[in-house]
């Protein structure tokens, strides 16, 4: 069983910056590819960014695309989400996750995930 935790979420203003960290527990982090999905009230959850076990493959969403950058640390089992040109469009829980498949061209599906975190809120300010 993995556990994810998130943290760094906050009240920001349009046009700064946020850096999401997200924890894992397991000796195994290396071998989980990663992803950040995001939901905002009375919206479906959505993909935001995913990398694989190594870092060398990233996928974003269109809509975050040249804004964030996805990035990890295995051996503090850490996953980021550094977040720049904020909008307020971006508020949002967000919610780290992991999964165990190895890699796939699609790590934008939701149920291609494995484990979950609890999400952190993130809110932009106009």
């Amino acid at each position: 069983q993995v556990q994810l935790v998130e943290s760094g979420g906050a009240l920001v203003q349009a046009g700064g910056s946020l850096r999401l960290s997200c924890v894992a527990s397991g000796r195994t982090f290396r071998s989980y590819a990663m992803g950040w999905f995001r939901q905002a009230p009375g919206k479906e959850r959505e993909f935001v960014a995913a990398i694989s076990w190594s870092g060398g493959s990233r996928y974003y969403a269109d809509s975050v695309k040249g804004r964030f950058t996805i990035s990890r640390d295995n051996a503090k089992n850490t996953v980021y989400l550094q977040m720049n040109s904020l909008k307020p469009e971006d508020t949002a829980v967000y919610y780290c996750a992991a999964s165990e498949r190895g890699w796939t061209n699609a790590p934008y599906e939701y149920a291609w995930y494995d484990y979950w975190g609890q999400g952190t809120q993130v809110t932009v300010s106009s």
